[in-house]
């Protein structure tokens, strides 16, 4: 029995479609609802209850911990550093790897990404296309910082789990 599946399609999506478009609007200070608020919107055009009850969950979270939300802090120093990860083909249904990074500005979580792609050749090839990926977004942020007038910017940092993609990096 697949709970998906077995729910029923609801007639009006205008209403989930909405409320999906104001969650994906709040995962910019709320990094903690993005990865389901990314699931539920996959499922714009084939909208059943469990969706929508899903979603409407993920409002009662929301409300009950107002609290957690980015909290931005002054640093002495103004560090770029990054992590990077990538899932080889997890998802068996479709064989898509997913791929994503983090950067941190002096501490500070200012971007973040997830995305599913075509799976790659290999676990090392997935890792390494997400350490390019971190690296072209840790260039911008350090070449906007600079545009900024901050001119004594310590050396970036970037962290990845896999040593075969630090050895080809």
């Amino acid at each position: 029995m697949d709970l998906w599946y077995d729910s029923y399609l609801l007639d009006d999506p205008g209403q989930y479609r909405r409320l999906i478009g104001k969650l994906i609007y709040l995962t910019v200070t709320r990094p903690d609802i993005t990865f389901i608020v990314g699931v539920l919107s996959r499922f714009m055009h084939q909208l059943r209850e469990v969706h929508w009850t899903a979603a409407l969950r993920i409002l009662a979270y929301i409300k009950s911990s107002p609290g957690k939300s980015l909290l931005y802090k002054k640093h002495a120093k103004v560090r770029i550093f990054g992590y990077s990860d990538s899932v080889y083909a997890s998802d068996k249904g479709d064989r898509k790897s997913t791929t994503g990074y983090c950067t941190f500005v002096g501490g500070n979580l200012v971007t973040w990404r997830s995305k599913k792609q075509d799976a790659f050749r290999s676990n090392a090839d997935a890792e390494y296309r997400a350490i390019a990926y971190t690296t072209c977004e840790m260039m911008c942020l350090k070449n906007l910082l600079l545009e900024f007038g901050f001119s004594h910017l310590s050396p970036m940092l970037i962290f990845c789990d896999n040593q075969s993609a630090i050895y080809i990096a």
